[in-house]
């Protein structure tokens, strides 16, 4: 029983970072079309964009922490927080632990923890890539009309 709620919280956090990622890159493409050559705005949106994916996932930490708190995995909500924080990010400290039937969902988590900051790493470099194909297409353009 524990192992499905640990996916459908998996699931979850698959959703909230669909939907978060999706919110950011409507929000971006404005800003990647508006993209002027300063250094200063790329380095802005670049910013912008990992203080979204952050957030994104400070909120999924917080689902899995809301959980162990509330079924009693963990004694209260700011131990479950920094659990939660532990663990989805694989830091690992070990000076908090789940009840050992619990600890099968903390390995469920972390696995997430990985599939999401993975995911988030595809996003940014997808982002920069398209700040470097943009710098290079004006580059380019440069160069033509001084030909």
């Amino acid at each position: 029983m524990l192992l499905l709620v640990a996916f459908v919280l998996m699931a979850v956090c698959v959703v909230l970072h669909a939907m978060g990622l999706t919110f950011a890159m409507r929000r971006l493409e404005r800003s990647l079309a508006e993209l002027g050559p300063s250094y200063g705005q790329r380095l802005r949106l670049l910013i912008v964009v990992a203080g979204l994916t952050v957030l994104i996932h400070l909120v999924e930490i917080t689902v899995w922490a809301v959980y162990y708190a509330a079924s009693g995995a963990m004694p209260d909500l700011d131990s479950a927080l920094y659990f939660s924080a532990v663990t989805y990010t694989t830091t690992g400290y070990g000076d908090l632990v789940l009840p050992e039937r619990w600890r099968l969902v903390g390995g469920v988590e972390a696995l997430t923890g990985i599939l999401m900051c993975g995911w988030s790493t595809g996003f940014f470099f997808a982002v920069f890539s398209q700040i470097l194909l943009r710098d290079t297409a004006s580059v380019g353009a440069l160069k033509t009309s001084r030909e």
